[in-house]
């Protein structure tokens, strides 16, 4: 399935020599078995990387879905909750809908590769805990990244018994490798040759007309209304390739991952206007934005966020809050010129 010279290679060309444990990872993954395989061949069934953002999991996996010579799939979190929630509300009644739609929602995948695995809520985690069953016992292959480890899934004191028996099976039927290396590789590299986080404002909206036009190839238009998962969402422009919408109408409004996944569906770039700073205090709201920025990153999209004071430094300041530590991770990487070119070529 997976080749680890050629894993070690794909890496190579990223200017990438892998740390130990991303050389134990490697080594797990090519030690995966088709499902077909033997009961000596296939040791185990899974790979589960976990650690702090930015330390490689995202490029070992990368490297190894792209050489793995097998009928693969690999999808978001939030994209796979989406997809599935909306096949079960389609689903006819019978004695058990989530098999069925487990069942043809895997069929012909050899290896499934779940990127930002996460558990926080208890609906989210039977749903969950199912499917992992369901595909464990179809033989399917199972690559999991996260930033937590197994036994911190589900933390929630009132809910965690529950997931317990999911966790077991992650521990005992996967090899779990811990990225703890130093590195943050999405920092430090080379800027865009567009900067993307833009203050103060006064200076920003002289800017992002420009901005807009170098991205959309057209002067921006008239302002507009457009649609997101059934929701309206104002827009100060909605071109072919750039929507140009404003903080408070994209992250304060009450918004849910569901409508990021329908504009990163339909636009390549996203110009985020207006950002005050402070808002990012309130926990619902920061919890949109981060959405956002989890979404992009996961689909290569450009990203230009227009603030009141600099974004990164003030996000720093509130790095104690939940998964905060990855939504600045991944800006600082979407701010580089490494992935200005990855959107440049997945736009081409």
């Amino acid at each position: 399935m997976i080749d680890a010279a050629r894993v070690t290679q794909a890496l190579a060309e990223r200017h990438i020599r892998p740390d130990l444990r991303q050389r134990e990872a490697i080594a797990a993954l090519a030690r995966l078995a088709p499902p077909r395989a033997t009961a000596d061949q296939a040791a185990f069934d899974g790979v589960y990387c976990h650690g702090l953002p930015g330390r490689g999991k995202s490029l070992v996996v990368d490297a190894a879905f792209s050489v793995a010579d097998c009928e693969k799939r690999r999808v978001h979190f939030h994209e796979f909750l989406r997809d599935m929630h909306r096949q079960l509300v389609r689903e006819p009644k019978c004695d058990d809908r989530l098999a069925a739609v487990a069942g043809r929602w895997l069929e012909g995948v050899a290896l499934l590769c779940f990127d930002e695995f996460h558990v926080h809520d208890i609906a989210d985690a039977f749903l969950i805990g199912r499917f992992l069953e369901i595909a464990l016992a179809r033989g399917v292959r199972l690559v999991l990244t996260s930033n937590y480890a197994p036994q911190r899934l589900l933390p929630d004191p009132e809910f965690h018994e529950r997931f317990e028996p999911t966790i077991a099976a992650i521990q005992q039927r996967f090899v779990v490798v811990h990225f703890d290396g130093a590195t943050d590789y999405r920092m430090g590299g080379e800027t865009a040759t567009l900067r993307r986080w833009l203050s103060p404002l006064d200076g920003a909206s002289r800017v992002l007309p420009a901005r807009y036009a170098q991205i959309e190839g057209a002067a921006p238009r008239a302002p507009s209304e457009v649609t997101l998962a059934g929701r309206s969402l104002p827009a100060r422009s909605a071109g072919n390739r750039v929507l140009w919408a404003s903080f408070e109408d994209l992250c304060v409004a009450h918004r849910s991952h569901l409508d990021y996944l329908a504009l990163v569906e339909r636009w390549q770039a996203v110009i985020v206007d207006a950002l005050p700073v402070a808002q990012l205090r309130r926990p619902d709201t920061l919890q949109r934005f981060a959405w956002l920025v989890d979404i992009c990153y996961d689909r290569c999209r450009t990203l230009v966020i227009a603030s009141d004071a600099p974004l990164l430094a003030a996000l720093d300041a509130l790095s104690d809050w939940r998964d905060l530590s990855r939504t600045i991770s991944r800006l600082a990487e979407m701010g580089s010129l490494d992935y200005e070119q990855r959107t440049l070529r997945r736009a081409g």
